[in-house]
């Protein structure tokens, strides 16, 4: 399932653990939607994704850097590093430094999105479908479900975790693809490669090997699904 959803993955951070998904814009709902919500805010970055990608994807194919810069215009604004990192980090967080935590987070992101930002490339605008939300928000937890049609026309459930940051906006944290949690798909291959190595040389093989890193640890743990 993983190189199948790479863009799922990555219309969240950002997320977080998937492979090539072609994903679009969904028609505007009838209801107008709060553009600072969760559901507003997956609405805008699957519409900012599709104006930074239409037309350009020749361009962006051949800089990768410049690629890596279109993600994090598109989905840093939304996406909560730091938290979602503490969470991959489970048990291992509590006896991290401040410092540890930060460099961790800052590695993981970029291995993340360098081993995924191609996926983004087939993006086109219409088979991403924001779904009605209903009940109330949870500053803790507020999930926004969607459905992203893939080229054979099946389509696959691809939730948005988000949680009230302590300025007030809303920020994305974990992306569920059909059931599977990018958060919960990471924290046991990051636990099983710092109980093996330790934190500073798992957070140095990020910053040294980039996206390699993270195939590495897939690997290593049997994550890696075809």
């Amino acid at each position: 399932m993983l190189r199948q959803l790479s863009l799922a993955l990555a219309l969240a951070m950002t997320t977080a653990a998937a492979a090539p998904v072609l994903a679009q814009a969904a028609p505007a709902p009838a209801a107008p939607v709060d553009a600072q919500s969760p559901q507003g805010i997956v609405a805008t970055i699957s519409d900012d994704l599709a104006k930074a990608i239409e037309g350009h994807q020749a361009e962006l194919k051949s800089d990768k850097e410049k690629l890596i810069a279109v993600i994090d215009d598109v989905f840093l604004p939304h996406f909560d590093i730091d938290y979602a990192s503490i969470l991959v980090l489970g048990q291992n967080a509590s006896k991290a430094s401040p410092e540890q935590r930060e460099r961790f987070a800052k590695a993981f992101y970029n291995s993340i999105t360098h081993r995924y930002a191609e996926g983004l490339l087939n993006y086109t605008r219409g088979r991403v479908k924001v779904l009605p939300f209903s009940g109330d928000l949870n500053n803790k937890r507020t999930v926004v479900r969607t459905q992203v049609m893939l080229d054979d026309g099946k389509s696959v459930s691809v939730d948005y975790a988000f949680r009230k940051s302590k300025t007030g906006d809303w920020k994305a944290y974990d992306v569920i693809i059909e059931g599977i949690s990018y958060i919960t798909n990471y924290r046991n291959q990051v636990d099983a490669e710092i109980k093996k190595e330790g934190l500073d040389k798992l957070t140095a093989d990020l910053e040294q090997k980039g996206s390699a890193a993270i195939d590495e640890m897939q690997q290593q743990t049997g994550a890696t699904r075809k």
